[in-house]
């Protein structure tokens, strides 16, 4: 069996700089969502847009790490990072750090809540058909690559 390395196909590299560029975009406009939802809104309409935005913001945050996972995986990694921290907001380490922290307060708040689960959900399907219809219309639909002959 041969060991050679593989040929980086010269069409993937430029791929996936426009789908990362594209998450990158996409994360800035949900941060803009988000913050401006604030703005305008209060209550649950604000802490629950907020929730399911958190998780669209990691969907971007993961496509522009991994641009060729699928939207359905891309969700699904954002989906289990929003309940992760969700839940770990059950141990008390969440609100320790936010009471010293802003940026911990805004990246893994304080207190659980089980309604933010559904909101995460929601995300993580709105998320998921952004994406995928971005696929669909070749804005951040990475090429299939035949392997490199042997």
């Amino acid at each position: 069996m041969d060991h050679l390395p593989r040929r980086r196909d010269s069409a993937a590299a430029p791929d996936a700089r426009r789908i990362r560029l594209t998450a990158a975009a996409a994360a800035a406009v949900t941060v803009g969502s988000g913050l401006g939802l604030r703005a305008v809104a209060s209550g649950s309409t604000a802490k629950y847009g907020g929730d399911a935005l958190y998780t669209v913001l990691l969907l971007t945050l993961v496509v522009l790490v991994a641009p060729r996972l699928t939207p359905v995986r891309a969700a699904a990694a954002a989906l289990a990072a929003s309940w992760a921290v969700e839940l770990l907001q059950l141990t008390g380490v969440p609100a320790e750090l936010s009471r010293h922290s802003t940026l911990a307060r805004l990246v893994l708040g304080s207190t659980f809540n089980a309604p933010d689960l559904f909101w995460y959900a929601a995300g993580a399907a709105a998320g998921l058909l952004l994406h995928a219809a971005l696929r669909a219309s070749g804005t951040a639909n990475p090429p299939t690559v035949a392997p490199a002959p042997r």
